[in-house]
């Protein structure tokens, strides 16, 4: 039970978990902060900048954006709009710069029977998919000089179709061949907290199934051969870190016998809860983020005369 850790896919909770340990502040990670007061969303910036930062956070090096959002679980529909508009712009900063057109895969990965995991899937449900209507008719067809071509894919989970995410994906990058894959999967978060109120945005990639320990072929550049970027919000914790957190608070911490009582209830790790609301949950928060990508693939389309 010394190896029990508690599992988190958010890289703003791994750098807490090492800065408020004996390490101190790391090296070689970067951290900017942002709050808008007015909306209450808050961005914190995570720049992983070196390999040994890298190994120590448990994370590749790359750009990790995690926005917190308390009433994300709210049904405010104007509330979920500005969510949708500040997402747009922190995805906008991670697409590849310039003035060409970009072809975009976007992929909702998750089991769609598994509410807790139907994120991905929910999110391309209410994607504006444009590529076969571009391909067909140009870019005229909705009134642009230019015109980015989105497409999208559910390829399902192995138990159902028996090959790896990450052989489906690369076939259809074969033959599609987009500049930019877009992957939305469900996370698992170390704090309830920010349970369904987390979104996080990072150019490293995925690997799916991580967030509650099955493990899959990474979904990377290096894997692809094109850019990826992963969005993710956190939908389940696991049971130890609750009963873990729960008597933290109950116990006395200034006690000479004071012990880490996550250790204790190590057998939990593989057990996952969430919110008994989740399915209207994901459904509310998949069309903010499905929305917050239609807004940044309109803003980085051209309209003629403008």
């Amino acid at each position: 039970m010394g190896n029990f850790q508690v599992r988190t896919d958010l890289a703003l909770e791994a750098r807490e978990g090492i800065t408020e340990g004996e390490c101190g502040e790391l090296r070689g990670v970067r951290v900017e902060e942002d709050y808008d007061e007015e909306h209450d969303i808050r961005i914190t910036k995570v720049f992983i900048e070196t390999r040994n930062a890298a190994k120590l956070m448990g994370k590749p090096v790359g750009i990790y954006v995690t926005m917190e959002a308390p009433g994300l679980v709210e049904p405010d529909d104007d509330y979920h709009r500005e969510i949708s508009e500040s997402f747009a712009a922190q995805l906008l900063q991670l697409l590849p710069e310039g003035d060409r057109e970009l072809s975009v895969l976007v992929v909702g990965l998750g089991n769609r029977e598994v509410t807790a995991d139907a994120l991905g899937p929910q999110v391309v449900d209410n994607l504006c998919i444009t590529r076969h209507v571009v391909k067909e008719f140009g870019k005229a067809a909705y009134n642009c000089s230019k015109m980015n071509q989105v497409s999208s894919l559910e390829p399902g989970v192995m138990a159902k179709t028996g090959m790896e995410t990450a052989e489906i994906i690369g076939g259809v990058v074969l033959q599609t061949k987009p500049d930019i894959l877009i992957v939305i999967d469900a996370l698992a978060a170390r704090s309830t907290k920010r349970l369904n109120r987390t979104i996080q945005i990072t150019n490293t990639g995925i690997q799916p199934g991580s967030g509650v320990g099955n493990h899959r072929n990474a979904l990377t550049e290096e894997v692809l051969g094109i850019p990826v970027i992963a969005v993710g919000v956190p939908t389940v914790v696991d049971a130890a870190t609750i009963v873990g957190d729960a008597l933290k608070k109950w116990m006395d911490e200034d006690a000479d016998d004071k012990f880490d009582s996550r250790l204790a209830f190590a057998e939990l790790n593989n057990m996952y809860m969430t919110g008994k609301d989740i399915d209207a949950v994901v459904k509310r928060v998949s069309y903010t983020l499905s929305e917050g990508i239609n807004i940044a693939m309109e803003k980085n389309s051209v309209v003629y005369g403008s």
